[in-house]
C-alpha cells in the first residue's frame, strides 16, 4: 500500500510542474514501463516511478537545465552544451533524487538519467524506461513504431538495438547532432547481437 501512496503523490508532484501533454506522455511511459516489467520479471512499482519521474525536469528551460548542472555538479559535454534539451534526463536523475525523495534507489535514478541516450551495459529497469519512452502509446511520429511496440515484448534488447538505430538514421536524416553516448551504446548491443 506504500507504494501506491508513494506513486499516488508523485504523480500529483508531477503534473504540476509538467503541460497536460507532456504529463499524457509520463503516464503513457509509467503504464508501458509497467507492463514491460510485468514481461521481463521487473519491480513493476520501480518501472513505475522511473516512469512517472523521466521527464521530470523537461518542463525546465535549458538556462536553468545548465544553472543547475554547474550548480551541482552534474558533468556536461560538449554537445549538451549545445543541446541543453539533452541534460533533462541527467537533471531529472538529480531532481528525483533531491525534489522527489528516490535517493535510496539508485537504479531507478540510473533509469532516468539514461532514458535518452542509454549506455553499454544497461540495467533491465534501464532497458525498460529507455523502451517505454520510446513506445509509449501516445507516441505517434517515430519510425517503426507497430514493429518496435512488438518486439519489445518479444525481445528487449533487440527493442533497444532497434531504436538506438532508428534514432541515429533520423538525427543523420535531419542533420541533427548526435550524442556520442548514443553511437557508443548502439555499437556495443549491435556488437552484442554479433557475438552471440
Amino acid at each position: 500500500m506504500e507504494d501506491a501512496k508513494f506513486l499516488s503523490k508523485l504523480r500529483q508532484k508531477v503534473k504540476k510542474v509538467q503541460d497536460p501533454k507532456r504529463f499524457e506522455h509520463t503516464l503513457g511511459v509509467e503504464f508501458t514501463a509497467a507492463a514491460l516489467a510485468m514481461r521481463y520479471g521487473a519491480s513493476v512499482a520501480d518501472a513505475q516511478v522511473a516512469g512517472v519521474l523521466h521527464d521530470c525536469a523537461k518542463c525546465l528551460s535549458d538556462k536553468e537545465r545548465l544553472k543547475l548542472c554547474e550548480k551541482h555538479g552534474i558533468p556536461v559535454s560538449e554537445v549538451e552544451r549545445r543541446n541543453p534539451f539533452l541534460l533533462h534526463a541527467k537533471v531529472g536523475a538529480y531532481l528525483s533524487e533531491t525534489e522527489y525523495n528516490v535517493s535510496d534507489k539508485p537504479e531507478i535514478l540510473n533509469a532516468i538519467r539514461y532514458h535518452t541516450t542509454g549506455r553499454e551495459g544497461m540495467t533491465l529497469l534501464e532497458k525498460i524506461i529507455f523502451v517505454a519512452d520510446y513506445i509509449e502509446p501516445g507516441r505517434r511520429h517515430a519510425p517503426n513504431l507497430p514493429e518496435i511496440r512488438q518486439l519489445a515484448f518479444m525481445d528487449l534488447d533487440g527493442a533497444v538495438l532497434r531504436i538506438l538505430e532508428d534514432t541515429l538514421a533520423h538525427l543523420k536524416k535531419t542533420g541533427g547532432e548526435t550524442d556520442p553516448m548514443t553511437e557508443r551504446v548502439y555499437r556495443y548491443y549491435l556488437d552484442g547481437r554479433h557475438s552471440d
